[in-house]
């Protein structure tokens, strides 16, 4: 008999090669090859006397749904984000940092399906039935139809599976789930790969709702190997910033939606609880009197959503001054205090630090010049009005580019109560009502108002 023979496979990026090396040759990871069995990735061996089975090409897609095509969760800020529900028989990858509300997050969905006789399979490779049940106790998301299995082998799940038919299942995580068959710990690169592979060969050919749930580096990155992102079909992030009870939901990878939505959520004694109207949420805590704050709307996904951007202007300095940046792009602020500065206020002897407010991240220019107005108002002391909204985003030589879809942005603003507006001048037409929409040409024009 041949003696197994080993490969040292990158746990970063799963570059495999038959000599260990201290830096992976593919992405340049120090110390992530990891010694494997070179029949860790081989086939299922197929039962004697049985033909392998093969899919029949149709025509014309003519393929039956077979029942619902989407399973409406019933918490509006996640079925928002998923594009409109969970779409039965896909696979959906959950990541955040440990004790960001994961676990609670699906455990509540699981509940929503239920409790409407839909039933549920959760598996708990990290913590023991009870353990599980007793958070569920707390929640109050107990129901007949939700059933809980504390297992590590992916092969006892599937029987599990089996067994109870389930039209939604949850694996909580790919990287505690382990196939007993192959070689290496949890968690490495050929047993992640392989429970991903057959979580979704499970969702596909059973046609089960299926979440995943991953664990994160130290960079925020999903942990495993990369195909384990291209394997499934959604992937979403959980992110919260520890200071604040706000969670928000994201999609980076979305097959049968959008990825630019978002779903608010809120940490409560009950659990996590979904925040409707956003933008209430992130200005209740508004100091509008003081200086250095003012409000704008960003376009989340198609979602018009205020936020509070704040600025603080340091006194001169005689070394370098700092630029710490909190949910903006700090490539946009330096290219910002690089126009203020040929515009007439020079701030390159000051510390200058940005934060939107809330724990929302703005990755799209329209907040410019509001970010420009906030740190003009912390540099002078002088507050901006209460009751205004600024967007815009801002070019080189310091003129106000207009951007997309203001007529929301300004509606959103008008039913929260504002009633003054600084937008580009091409999205002066599209205010009404009790705004009042002033059209700004040039980023100095409003550096040198008083």
């Amino acid at each position: 008999m041949a003696k197994p023979r080993s490969l040292y496979v990158c746990q970063a990026c799963g570059h495999s090669g038959q000599t260990w090396l201290g830096r992976c040759p593919s992405c340049g990871a120090w110390n992530s090859l990891v010694e494997e069995s070179a029949q860790a990735g081989r086939p299922a061996a197929r039962p004697a006397g049985r033909a392998p089975s093969r899919a029949r090409p149709i025509t014309d897609l003519g393929i039956e749904a077979g029942g619902e095509v989407r399973l409406r969760i019933g918490i509006g800020e996640l079925d928002r984000v998923l594009g409109g529900g969970l779409v039965t028989g896909s696979l959906t990858l959950v990541g955040g940092d440990p004790g960001v509300g994961k676990s609670t997050l699906l455990l509540t969905t699981a509940h929503q399906f239920a409790s409407r006789g839909i039933r549920v399979l959760y598996v708990s490779a990290e913590e023991s039935a009870r353990q599980v049940r007793l958070r569920a106790e707390r929640l109050g998301v107990l129901s007949p139809e939700l059933y809980l299995l504390a297992e590590t082998s992916i092969v006892s799940v599937l029987d599990a599976v089996d067994e109870v038919k389930p039209r939604m299942l949850v694996l909580d995580s790919v990287q505690t789930l382990m196939d007993p068959e192959l070689n290496g710990v949890p968690g490495s690169i050929g047993q992640v790969r392989e429970v991903g592979h057959r979580a979704m060969t499970l969702a596909k050919s059973k046609d089960v709702a299926t979440f995943l749930v991953g664990h994160v580096t130290k960079d925020g990155n999903l942990a495993g190997p990369r195909t384990l992102e291209h394997m499934v079909d959604t992937v979403l992030y959980v992110e919260g910033d520890g200071a604040t009870a706000l969670r928000v939901v994201r999609a980076t990878k979305n097959r049968f939606g959008s990825t630019g939505e978002i779903g608010l959520f809120e940490m409560r004694e009950e659990g996590l609880v979904e925040v409707p109207d956003a933008s209430a949420r992130l200005l209740r805590e508004r100091l509008p009197d003081a200086a250095g704050t003012v409000v704008t709307c960003a376009m989340v996904g198609s979602r018009p959503v205020l936020v509070e951007v704040q600025a603080l202007v340091g006194r001169p300095t005689q070394g370098n001054p700092a630029r710490t940046v909190l949910g903006y792009e700090r490539g946009r602020l330096s290219m910002l205090l690089a126009v203020m500065g040929r515009e007439g206020l020079d701030l390159s002897d000051r510390d200058v630090f940005v934060s939107v407010a809330g724990g929302l991240s703005v990755e799209e220019p329209g907040a410019d010049l509001a970010v420009a107005m906030a740190i003009a108002s912390s540099a002078r002391g002088v507050p901006l009005p209460a009751d205004l909204l600024v967007f815009g985003e801002v070019g080189l030589v310091g003129e106000i580019r207009g951007v997309g879809m203001p007529a929301s942005r300004l509606r959103e603003a008008e039913r929260h109560g504002l009633r003054r507006a600084w937008v580009p001048m091409g999205a002066v037409e599209e205010g009404g009502g009790r705004l009042r929409a002033e059209g700004v040409r040039r980023l100095g024009d409003k550096l040198r108002a008083p």
